[in-house]
């Protein structure tokens, strides 16, 4: 099962919200589920008007900012340009401390209602990479900690390269943790990716011996105490202050693939024992059950956003649940577990240090990759998410995919029926799937996408006006419904006026 999740902490209260699906199925670092952030502090009341106890516990101990080292920048480092265009500074700190491991107290049930226990202790370092306004002024008040992705046998920060247009321009902070030992020192999972040198998919220790020495994780069993700890350290902050004095007021915590799939069994299982985050947490060995659910007395808002891939190829299907007063799930149509955007943010990550980055396209062995609205639902997600956290707006009800005979219904064109609708497959110029290349784990991980052709354009847009009206009808609906931004419908339309469609 894949699910992707992002879970906040409101005012010092927390919420656990869910972006996309993975949980034990597809390309894991590790077995095991994500987990949230978590605060410190004395926390007011959350989106029900509840009032919450202080959260108490262990802060990390920061030295940093971190420079030096082989290539002078840290790992998946943020693109240069976006720091320019929208006002933001980059630096990384390595935080040490004591974490917890746990460990299930009876059965986990399909409910997601476990318990567990503190078991072992054992020290740490690892790293945060911190992402700000420049301008104290800009900052909005929420922080996004994002459980750094390991499935490919090193750190990478899909969220951020979803989330950075809406999360730069408004004004968030972003705390990307290294959270797992895969991503600090290597482990059993090592993805082979088509093209792209080895130099650019290993663990932290093994790119940069010199900046990363101190570094020692001593297993992913004590990951989510660790990624608790950051969520107290963001609220709780002493010197070196790695959010420069910001005044902080929500925390939001994401996972995407592999780590969201950890947030589920931190949602279940470690938030109940303190609501650091109204998510929870197990050790690796407390893995979540086919088809398991997020437990639906969290008491904090859970969202979870399902790709087609996520439903059939990694099992979310089986874990579907309705929506319930605090978990909300999104399928949206059209798009694949990773894309084509996927892809062009870590190559412009890679420009930093890579040389010839622009050169390598891994998706080139994959065939068409799907280049479908993911990134775009996923910013509303967010926006919708923050919302709820913040006053209690109720996120919107997603349609469901239609799902039979075990594959995804299509409509005359050959996308999907059902899920959230946006001009991708509204005003369709090509079939998206979430169906990638199954000769690797790889390539079938990014879906597909087949250009129609010119007479089924033809007889879809008549000219090039019917076009353009289709895919603005359809923008304005999706921003009416809440499931796109006004800034990406209008940019959906000003690339429908700019094409030649039906040409």
């Amino acid at each position: 099962m894949s699910r992707r999740l992002i879970v906040g902490v409101v005012a010092l209260a927390t919420v656990l919200v869910g972006c996309s699906s993975s949980g034990e199925g597809g390309t894991s670092g590790g077995s095991g589920t994500a987990a949230p952030a978590t605060v410190a502090g004395s926390v007011p009341a959350g989106p029900s008007g509840t009032a919450r106890p202080p959260i108490e516990g262990p802060v990390p101990v920061v030295s940093g900012p971190i420079t030096g080292g082989t290539y002078g920048v840290p790992y998946n480092p943020m693109p240069v340009e976006l720091a320019d265009e929208y006002g933001y500074t980059e630096q990384e700190y390595f935080i040490s401390g004591s974490a917890d491991a746990f460990a299930p107290v009876g059965a986990l049930g399909m409910d997601g209602r476990w318990s567990v226990e503190p078991t072992t202790s054992a020290d740490y370092e690892t790293r945060i990479i911190v992402r700000r306004p420049a301008d104290a002024a800009d900052f909005n008040g929420v922080v996004l900690v994002e459980w750094l992705n390991v499935s490919a046998g090193r750190d990478s920060d899909p969220d951020f390269g979803f989330l950075h247009p809406e999360l730069m321009d408004e004004g968030y902070a972003y705390v990307g943790l290294s959270a797992q030992a895969t991503g600090v020192s290597g482990g059993p999972t090592r993805l082979e990716v088509p093209g792209v040198p080895r130099e650019a998919i290993i663990p932290l220790k093994e790119w940069d011996p010199v900046r990363y020495e101190p570094l020692h994780h001593p297993g992913d069993e004590y990951s989510y105490d660790i990624y608790t700890q950051v969520a107290r350290l963001v609220l709780d902050r002493g010197e070196p202050d790695p959010l420069g004095g910001l005044p902080v007021e929500q925390v939001i915590a994401m996972g995407e693939s592999q780590s969201a799939g950890r947030m589920a069994t931190y949602a279940n299982a470690i938030q109940p024992l303190d609501e650091a985050f109204n998510g929870a947490a197990a050790d690796p060995e407390v893995k979540t059950p086919a088809g398991g659910a997020i437990r639906d007395d969290i008491g904090v808002p859970v969202f979870q956003l399902a790709t087609e891939t996520d439903l059939l190829r990694l099992g979310f299907v089986a874990a579907r649940q309705p929506d319930s007063e605090w978990v909300t799930t999104w399928e949206v149509a059209g798009t694949a577990h990773a894309d084509r955007s996927t892809l062009d943010y870590g190559a412009a990550s890679g420009r930093v240090w890579l040389t010839g980055a622009d050169d390598v396209d891994p998706a080139a062995p994959c065939g068409q990759i799907n280049d479908g609205p993911q990134a775009e639902v996923v910013r509303a997600g967010v926006v919708a998410l923050v919302t709820w956290v913040r006053d209690g707006t109720e996120m919107p009800t997603s349609p469901q995919i239609e799902v039979a005979d075990g594959d995804i219904v299509v409509d005359e064109v050959g996308n999907a029926v059902g899920g959230i609708r946006t001009p991708a497959v509204d005003a369709p110029v090509s079939v998206l799937t979430g169906k990638g290349n199954p000769a690797s784990v790889f390539c079938s991980l990014f879906g597909g996408e087949t250009p129609l052709s010119p007479e089924q354009l033809a007889a879809l847009y008549p000219t090039h006006d019917d076009y353009v009206d289709a895919v603005r009808e359809s923008a304005d609906a999706a921003v009416a419904d809440g499931f796109l931004l006004q800034e990406d419908a209008d940019a959906m339309v000003d690339a429908a006026e700019a094409s030649t469609v039906p040409a």
